[in-house]
């Protein structure tokens, strides 16, 4: 009975370690930000991008809404596109490091690890002219060499509290129906980090119009003139309340 015991014990202990490997929100392997503590605020955040021509239109809904979000770009793509991810920053967008080819984290050697995150580091120096403290791991893989390197390179970690699941969807209105379930449902009070993409890391150019279109239904039902009592305010992972 005891060796099942410890058996079982062993199995579930595995099972969380790669579950919090991945999952957003769990901290076993270190701290890293989820959420902030205002309820008035939702930070919206885009990964792999930047990407033609979806970031671009990305920029002009959240201009029309004078609305701050935080775009994690790919290097590759950057250096592929330097005038898009300086659009971003001249929009006053904030900017971070996903990486230069987007692997996970999770399965590379400390050289691998140290390469994507320098090689990506050195692609948005060299668009934006400007340090991009800000890192999300692709597919949230992280373990306690990932997060301590991205810490000692003088990078904040971001995770994320909301999923649009945006990769998959088949409509924008599907999108809408994750995000808004998500927040509304919520029952501690907290400010909301969304996770959304604005490119996609299989291939430059991805289709991301569903994006585009249930952001802007996201920024006109939350904002203060829409749907939502009381109004949010958009704002970038600098901005939000911790």
């Amino acid at each position: 009975m005891l060796a099942l015991l410890t058996s079982l014990i062993s199995a579930a202990s595995a099972s969380y370690a790669g579950y919090a490997s991945m999952a957003p929100t769990p901290q076993l392997y270190g701290r890293t930000l989820t959420h902030g503590s205002d309820p008035t605020q939702l930070a919206l955040t885009y990964d792999d991008g930047p990407n033609d021509p979806h970031t671009r239109r990305l920029l002009d809904v959240l201009a029309k809404h004078e609305a701050k979000a935080t775009f994690f770009l790919i290097g590759k793509y950057v250096r592929q596109r330097p005038e898009i991810a300086r659009a971003i920053q001249a929009a006053g967008h904030t900017i971070g490091n996903h990486t230069y080819t987007h692997p996970n984290l999770i399965f590379v050697s400390a050289a691998r690890l140290q390469q994507e995150l320098g090689d990506c580091r050195k692609a948005l120096e060299d668009a934006i002219g400007a340090p991009a403290p800000l890192f999300r791991p692709p597919f949230g893989g992280r373990r306690p060499n990932v997060l301590r390197t991205v810490r000692q390179l003088g990078m904040e970690p971001i995770m994320w509290s909301v999923t649009g699941f945006d990769w998959s969807a088949k409509s924008s209105d599907a999108i809408v129906r994750k995000v808004v379930s998500q927040i509304d449902s919520r029952r501690r009070k907290q400010g909301e980090i969304v996770l959304l993409h604005d490119g996609g890391h299989l291939a430059f150019g991805a289709d991301r119009g569903y994006t585009v279109e249930a952001t802007r239904v996201l920024l006109e039902k939350y904002s203060s003139s829409g749907q939502s009592s009381p109004g949010k305010k958009f704002v970038a992972i600098p901005e939000l309340t911790r």
